[in-house]
């Protein structure tokens, strides 16, 4: 492959409210790309400006349940060793949550009178639960922020950061599709250990969500579970991750859009304390960098891709 297929452009975008423009996301994408896919990360985001940290209780432990540590690095490396686009969101998730609708909101946790184009409606059940469009509580650490947040700051959330990286991932999402005539998206996540690994019994490394069949081709999906039991990783499908606003919004596998969501256990690039890069990240990248290839030649057509992008 020649070197203008290398060339790569880097789109900054969005902003983080209580930052000095520090942007919400940053979308690469090859010049040409060289596979069908972009690979998105709404939940690694470490960015936490001081004034919404100050009042962000139990910060250390909170981040770190709500945070895919970390699995911005596996999407870059992937994204290097295979090609694929790359859109990784900086804005943390107790923020705001990229893979929940802009109306899953608790209005308790809001500070004022919405304005006439924002309407108060029902929380929705992921908002019900604590975890909406800006999470407020989570199981064993209860109410996450000291005071609530006004009208003024929900908006800026909003439209600094939510519609602005979505916005952005409609657009390459469908520039590949234009390219190709099919585009996928893996909107990658992290997962805490979802029970022991070892015995015949073992947790799985990886939850495949397909919405259920609404999101993708069945031959995406079955091509995903082929490749994991082809190089010995156990994978569930659907449960107890199925997908959410992320592929309900951007899907469209009618009109060439397809996209699953990727669940990693972090136990398997992480360290045992699961707060930093461990030594199975390598493993990992490689797992996934596998997958993107397949489900690329699946996509296609079965044509002869680049087994890496030389």
């Amino acid at each position: 492959m020649g070197p203008v297929a290398r060339e790569s452009r880097n789109l900054r975008g969005g902003s983080i409210p209580g930052t000095a423009a520090h942007p919400a996301f940053t979308l690469t994408q090859r010049i040409a790309p060289p596979v069908p896919v972009i690979i998105a990360v709404p939940h690694a985001g470490r960015v936490y400006p001081a004034e919404f940290a100050e009042n962000f209780r139990h910060s250390s432990q909170a981040s770190l349940r709500l945070e895919d540590r970390f699995a911005d690095l596996v999407a870059e490396a992937v994204a290097r060793e295979t090609g694929a686009s790359l859109l990784v969101a900086h804005a943390p998730r107790a923020m705001i949550d990229l893979n929940r609708a802009p109306d899953d909101i608790d209005w308790d946790m809001v500070e004022g009178e919405a304005p006439v184009s924002r309407t108060r409606h029902a929380a929705g059940r992921r908002a019900r639960s604590g975890l909406g469009l800006v999470p407020r509580r989570l199981p064993g650490l209860g109410e996450l922020w000291k005071q609530g947040m006004t009208c003024e700051e929900l908006a800026a959330r909003i439209e600094q950061v939510h519609q602005p990286y979505h916005a952005a991932l409609s657009r390459g999402l469908e520039s590949l599709r234009d390219r190709w005539g099919a585009a996928l998206l893996i909107d990658l996540h992290s997962m805490p250990p979802l029970g022991p690994k070892r015995g015949s019994d073992a947790a799985v490394d990886f939850v495949i969500g397909d919405r259920f069949g609404a999101s993708a081709s069945s031959s995406l999906s079955a091509a995903a579970f082929d490749h994991f039991t082809s190089i010995g990783r156990r994978a569930a499908h659907n449960r107890p991750y199925a997908g959410g606003y992320v592929l309900d919004r951007h899907a469209s596998p009618s009109r060439g859009l397809h996209a699953l969501q990727l669940e990693i256990c972090r136990a398997t690039y992480l360290d045992s304390e699961l707060r930093e890069p461990g030594p199975g990240l390598e493993a990992i990248t490689n797992a996934v960098s596998g997958l993107i290839r397949r489900l690329s030649g699946e996509l296609i057509g079965g044509w002869g891709l680049p087994q890496a992008a030389e």
